[in-house]
């Protein structure tokens, strides 16, 4: 599987366009990589992409551990290699029990969470593969979390939806030529396996 998109280089870049590749490199450890290759094909787009991203890697109320687990669950329900391969040591430096990922990674609901892990998994895996949350979810989440982190984390992952759609749509590859980490799955499997063990409604 080749990549779709040739590399973007600064120097390629229209002078009006430096500046937000200019505030990328400042954060992005893809450098002009990952979805920005992408991204950067629509400078405009890019731009609000970016300030959208920028807030909720780095100015979200959600916390660090909390946030990559949420990304994590969005890469495995999509497939999205580069973005777990990006994020899979992002999430263990931040806290994130390398158990849980390789449960996770195995497509599998992770055993051993923390409470707060445990409702996020839920209420993520609910709201991506059924488009809405049960009422008692719901309550149970916002009485944990506070009504601005609950919506920080419904369009964090609504956001990395799009980044995996990005990724897959232009089929980015594991730099150096590196083994893809996830086992491709149907969106079926991934359902029934994620749901096997009783997410709660």
């Amino acid at each position: 599987m080749a990549e779709r998109l040739a590399p973007t280089t600064y120097e390629q870049l229209a002078p009006e366009v430096r500046p937000l590749a200019d505030e990328i490199l400042k954060v992005s450890s893809a450098g002009l990589g990952g979805p920005y290759n992408a991204l950067l094909r629509s400078p405009e787009m890019a731009g609000r992409c970016f300030a959208l991203l920028d807030y909720l890697r780095f100015k979200t109320t959600v916390e660090k551990r909390l946030n990559e687990f949420a990304i994590l669950i969005q890469a495995r329900l999509a497939n999205a290699q580069y973005e777990w391969w990006a994020h899979g040591p992002i999430a263990q430096r931040a806290g994130l029990s390398p158990d849980i990922i390789e449960q996770l990674r195995q497509c599998r609901r992770p055993q051993g969470m923390q409470a707060d892990e445990s409702l996020v998994y839920d209420f993520c895996v609910q709201l991506s593969l059924n488009h809405r949350v049960p009422d008692a979810l719901w309550q149970r989440t916002v009485d944990h979390f506070g009504e601005q982190t609950v919506m920080d984390l419904v369009v964090l992952s609504g956001t990395y939806v799009m980044v995996s759609m990005v990724l897959n749509a232009t089929q980015v590859e594991i730099p150096a030529g590196g083994a893809e980490p996830l086992e491709v799955l149907s969106p079926l499997d991934i359902r029934q396996r994620l749901l096997a063990d009783g997410t709660e409604g």
